[in-house]
């Protein structure tokens, strides 16, 4: 992106990678760009499986805090069990309805329509659908809950939206765009926009997965595992911390001037 796309920011639009437990990255590039490029959280946004949840929680003005909590709380409650989301007794996709209800404002669905484009997969044929017109608050959360189940993982009873089946959108589209001027955001170390770096690694080589660039390295291989083992809270720290200091050397980068 260049300095005139960045100040004219009606071009841009926001995509969230879906990345599971990883997605506390999303929320520290969130709380970059809220404190120093604010005018970037709103534009259109797109996200897929856990990258919707956030996704949901700015384009509904959610509090920054209150939306980490959120994906904190999940995380909290998973490791209370033994093996996590892995543990049969653990419903996942239960909390995260709970969780996103108890956060979305009675008007979210009004906020998104429109704005925010939540990435599914079609279970009939896996096909991809991006969604952004809400119906009512349930319709959008409905959404959110289809793209973030991974099937067996998350269960089996499979989510439905709009009465039809659908499951995980990063299956099918893990890094949704509307266009060239979409700012692609993962936690992966790639070719996306907002990343880590990895600077340690000398290995250029890599896959491009759902339309998320993702590079053969270690530390991608143990954020693989973080995606569905959810980490301690100090780790959790240092994902959000890493985001934040990721959206902030790409706005530096780009030359906004931060207004």
């Amino acid at each position: 992106m260049f300095l005139e796309e960045l100040k004219d920011h009606t071009k841009l639009s926001l995509s969230f990678s879906g990345c599971g437990f990883l997605c506390v990255y999303h929320a520290g590039v969130c709380a970059a760009i809220r404190e120093f490029a604010p005018h970037l959280l709103k534009v259109p946004i797109l996200g897929a499986s856990a990258g919707a949840i956030l996704g949901a929680c700015i384009t509904s003005d959610v509090c920054l805090s209150k939306a980490i909590s959120v994906v904190l709380d999940v995380v909290a409650k998973a490791r209370s069990f033994t093996f996590g989301a892995l543990n049969r007794d653990f419903d996942l996709m239960k909390i995260v309805r709970q969780n996103l209800d108890a956060a979305l404002p009675k008007d979210a669905h009004k906020l998104c329509s429109g704005r925010l484009h939540i990435s599914i997969t079609r279970f009939s044929d896996f096909s991809n659908r991006l969604v952004t017109d809400f119906q009512s608050r349930e319709d959008l959360i409905d959404a959110i809950v289809c793209s973030c189940f991974i099937p067996v993982y998350g269960g089996f009873d499979y989510p439905k939206y709009q009465g039809e089946k659908y499951v995980d959108g990063g299956i099918s589209v893990n890094q949704p765009v509307l266009d060239s001027n979409t700012i692609t955001i993962s936690p992966f170390a790639g070719e996306n926009d907002i990343c880590p770096s990895d600077t340690d690694s000398a290995n250029l080589l890599g896959l491009v997965f759902s339309g998320t660039s993702i590079r053969f390295t270690m530390s991608n291989l143990m954020r693989l595992l973080v995606c569905l083992f959810p980490p301690p809270a100090d780790a959790c720290s240092k994902i959000c911390q890493q985001g934040f200091e990721d959206a902030l050397r790409y706005l530096f980068i780009n030359g906004t001037e931060y207004d």
